[in-house]
């Protein structure tokens, strides 16, 4: 609890999943959130839940594409908590489809989320870090960011992408900021509801059946890089079932 007490911790994609059960768990850590999202409702329900159990968090309705609600989300934990130790850009969409599918639509939609998106919260984050003299992203990629599989051409591109952007962002960092990425296999979320194309939705809604790890191991995953000593960068972290080929 050391290495995470006190910390201001903004989380994008606040709302379910990964990002829900990460602010719950920095939360019972001693962390103060601010929880991004583009559904209010749930934003005001888990800052609700957090805060009836001791805790601190506040929240704003977030959507990645815009980078103006990424300063916003910067600004909160400015405003309400006078600092930002760690931004979490964790954000992302995977409605996965064969090439062949020509849906533009939703390739623009996965590179405006999930490659953008961590952009704007690089570009809101970067400066405030600067100026503090410490700071850390941690940047949800994914095991599509290290394999590319048939029908995930295009979400897998946007996480190599992301994989590449933090590293570069690591290697810009210097000694005072941290970046982290965190590399999730199969998830048990609400993933697979974006995904449109019949037979690949129903191949992963077997595979989630079969074996999706929770989000909570993901969870654990982040506040373990969070509270590591600030002088240890932990790089990449690898979190995917067991029985995940």
């Amino acid at each position: 609890m050391k290495g995470i007490e006190g910390k201001v911790v903004a989380v994008t994609g606040a709302s379910g999943g990964i990002g829900e059960a990460t602010a719950l768990l920095l939360a019972a850590r001693g962390a103060k959130l601010v929880l991004g999202a583009r559904r209010l409702d749930r934003l005001e329900a888990l800052a609700s839940r957090i805060t009836a159990a001791g805790g601190e968090a506040d929240f704003t309705r977030t959507d990645v594409r815009r980078r103006d609600d990424l300063a916003a989300l910067v600004n909160l934990a400015l405003e309400r908590f006078g600092k930002l130790d760690v931004l979490v850009n964790n954000a992302g969409i995977g409605p996965i489809s064969p090439l062949d599918d020509l849906r533009v639509e939703e390739w623009e939609d996965m590179i405006d989320i999930n490659i953008k998106g961590v952009l704007y919260g690089i570009a809101a984050a970067l400066p405030v870090f600067r100026s503090q003299g410490f700071g850390h992203f941690v940047n949800t990629a994914s095991t599509a960011g290290l394999i590319t599989r048939p029908a995930m051409a295009v979400y897998s591109g946007t996480k190599f992408a992301v994989r590449a952007i933090s590293e570069g962002l690591r290697q810009e960092a210097g000694d005072k900021l941290r970046v982290t990425i965190i590399t999730p296999g199969f998830v048990h979320t609400n993933f697979i509801e974006t995904v449109n194309n019949p037979a690949v939705r129903a191949q992963l809604e077997e595979a989630r059946d079969k074996f999706a790890i929770p989000p909570e191991a993901i969870a654990r995953a982040i506040v373990f890089a969070i509270e590591q000593p600030a002088e240890v960068d932990v790089g990449e972290i690898v979190v995917r079932p067991t029985a995940q080929g």
